[in-house]
Parts: structure tokens; C-alpha cells; sequence
């Protein structure tokens, strides 16, 4: 009898264990890890309270609410995006993605969200006002982004002094401020948000190096995860909510339908 009971109370502790950890995988499931770049601004950065911000963050959140499951902000290396992807320890990269041949290669994308430009931003006091000025200058970048891909594609590369690569906007941006660079290239999106806080310091030139887009990155294989997200963006276009968080950070709905 002994021997029956001891039995039972083993078989009941494994049951309480194999329920414990299905509930904690369950919980886990319930969660998302976001990999962002949080110098990013208005994308995703932080604020003066040093809060992670933007209207990514603001998207990400509404998507993960529709989806049920919580959103976790991961700032990440932007040059290691990828592999931080791959090996698991981001379930997304959600931060102004530009969508190239070259990452869907690596990842899989959502359908476009937000347009976008690379273009080249100087002092506005600079005689700088044209890309073939940029021939024997300083130029600076950020490290492994699109902006460094759209440089390499344009034939004003081969006439620049030196390309700095930065490992994000801000200080690319700080130099350029105290004259270490000549001009900077960036994303449109990003530099319009610096010239709406810096009214008189910044000029952008006529010209842009190239046209892209911006999408979010799945890890390949995980095509469910992907179709659930794109449901989610998609139910946010059709209720609204993509466009209420597109006017409150750029002044008019912007979102791709």
C-alpha cells in the first residue's frame, strides 16, 4: 500500500511539473523580443527621461496588443542586426529596416510599412549644396545601414576624401556639428525629425542618393510568426490605429497601405 501511494504522489509531482513548465512556456511565448536601435529618433531612441520612444515603438506595441503578446525592446548593435536575429536573441528587427535584395537574403520581410530616402545633410552655413560638391571631402555614415549601401551605389563615392562610419546617427551628426565631417548621409526620415528640433543648423541637399523602404524583419523559417504580424499590421491599417500613430509623430498619416 505503501509502495502504491508513494507511487501516486511521484506521478502527481510530475504532473505539477509538467504543468509548471508548459505554464512557463506559455508565459514566454506571450512575449516578443524587439531589436531596435535607440539612437534612431523618430523611429526609436530615447527621451529626456531616457524612455524608449518613436513611432516604431508606438507601431510595434499596437501590433503586439493585436496580436496578444508583449512587446520587449532589445537595443541592439545595428551591424550585428542580423545575427542577433538568427541565433534567437531578438524575435524582430523593427527600427526603420530599409528592405534590400541583399537582407531578404537573410531575413524575411513584412510587406513595406513607411517610405524613405537616403539623402546628404550639411551645416547650413556649408558651400555644399550639390552631391558633386562632396569630391574631396569628408563624409560620414552609419556603420552596415542602407545609407552606407546608397553611397556605394552613387559614382560620388569614388570622388570623396574619406568615409567615416559611426555606430549610429547621433554622432555622426555631433561631428558634422563640430566640423570632424562635411557632411553626413542619413536617412530622410531621420534628419527631417533633427531639423525640426535644430531649426537653422542643418541643410539637406536637392539630390537624394536613393529611394527605399521600410519593413520588419523576421527570422527566416518562422513564416508563421510572419503571417500573424503582417495580419496585425494589416488589421491596423483598416481600423485606423496605423494612422492615429503615423499623425502624432509626423503630422499626417504617412503608413503604406
Amino acid at each position: 500500500m505503501k509502495r502504491l501511494a508513494t507511487i501516486i504522489l511521484a506521478l502527481a509531482a510530475m504532473f505539477t511539473l509538467l504543468a509548471a513548465c508548459s505554464s512557463a512556456g506559455e508565459e514566454k511565448d506571450k512575449e516578443l523580443i524587439i531589436g531596435i536601435d535607440d539612437k534612431f529618433a523618430p523611429m526609436g531612441f530615447r527621451d529626456k527621461n531616457n524612455e524608449i520612444v518613436g513611432f516604431d515603438i508606438d507601431y510595434a506595441k499596437a501590433a503586439m496588443e493585436k496580436m496578444g503578446v508583449e512587446a520587449k525592446f532589445q537595443p541592439i548593435d545595428w551591424k550585428t542586426k542580423e545575427s542577433e536575429l538568427s541565433s534567437g536573441r531578438i524575435d524582430l528587427i523593427w527600427n526603420g529596416y530599409t528592405i534590400t535584395d541583399e537582407r531578404k537574403e537573410k531575413v524575411l520581410f513584412t510587406k513595406p510599412y513607411l517610405k524613405n530616402s537616403q539623402v546628404v545633410v550639411t551645416l547650413a552655413n556649408s558651400n555644399i549644396s550639390k552631391l558633386d560638391n562632396l569630391a574631396g571631402k569628408v563624409v560620414g555614415i552609419q556603420g552596415l545601414s542602407s545609407a552606407s549601401d546608397a553611397l556605394d551605389a552613387n559614382p560620388i563615392k569614388s570622388k570623396i576624401k574619406t568615409i567615416t562610419e559611426f555606430s549610429d546617427n547621433v554622432l555622426a551628426l555631433s561631428d558634422l556639428k563640430n566640423g570632424r565631417v562635411d557632411a553626413v548621409v542619413i536617412d530622410e526620415v531621420v534628419i527631417n525629425y533633427y531639423m525640426s528640433q535644430e531649426e537653422g543648423t542643418f541643410k539637406l541637399l536637392d539630390e537624394s542618393l536613393a529611394p527605399e523602404e521600410y519593413g520588419i524583419g523576421v527570422k527566416k523559417g518562422n513564416e508563421a510568426l510572419l503571417q500573424e504580424l503582417q495580419k496585425a499590421l494589416d488589421e491596423m491599417n483598416e481600423d485606423g490605429t496605423a494612422a492615429e500613430i503615423s499623425k502624432k509623430w509626423f503630422g499626417e498619416d504617412k503608413v503604406l497601405k
